[in-house]
């Protein structure tokens, strides 16, 4: 087995999904499952939370409106089944039956450097998620046998970068608040 594929099972297996898909950030991660649900319309944000998550949603073609409410670790973005979870990094996280994206960035609980990953139950969308985010290609098929059925983003998470989740994660307490380290 593979680092990233020994990172994403850790990960499952903590937030309590059947999938994790690896990524190279929350920004990416939220960007990509807005494309695997066909997201159009207006998404709602909280109007304090991160600049890039807001952006993700227009450049996946959608608009934004902001709202004024308390949120602590993780909120949907509505009416979406979508959890932008950069802030939330505790056992058993998973929110059931949604596209959770987790942040990895170096102020994050798993200070990767730079990172995300997508939790979910679905394996329709895994399958999805993981072919769009590595340019379109089939992750079991060598290059040069590889019949493209989508055109795919350059957002996958590097081996390096996994091997550095992994150490990072097998030092990190099961149970942490919400936010950022300092």
């Amino acid at each position: 087995r593979d680092a990233v594929t020994i990172f994403e099972d850790k990960i499952a297996e903590y937030a309590g999904s059947k999938y994790a898909i690896a990524v190279d950030s929350c920004t990416d991660a939220l960007f990509l499952c807005l494309k695997y649900l066909n997201a159009s319309g207006t998404i709602k944000f909280p109007s304090r939370t991160y600049v890039s998550a807001p952006m993700a949603a227009i450049q996946a073609g959608c608009n934004v409106k902001f709202e004024d409410y308390e949120w602590s670790g993780c909120y949907q973005l509505e009416p979406y089944p979508i959890y932008d979870s950069a802030v939330r990094f505790t056992k058993g996280m998973y929110v059931q039956g949604s596209y959770q994206c987790l942040s990895f960035q170096i102020k994050k609980r798993l200070p990767i450097g730079k990172g995300g990953m997508i939790l979910t139950n679905d394996s329709k969308a895994n399958k999805w998620l993981r072919s769009a985010a590595f340019e379109g290609r089939h992750l079991d098929v060598p290059y040069d046998k590889d019949e493209f059925e989508m055109v795919g983003w350059n957002m996958y998470m590097t081996p390096e970068d996994a091997a550095r989740g992994v150490l990072l994660f097998d030092q990190l307490s099961e149970h942490n608040p919400d936010g950022c380290t300092d």
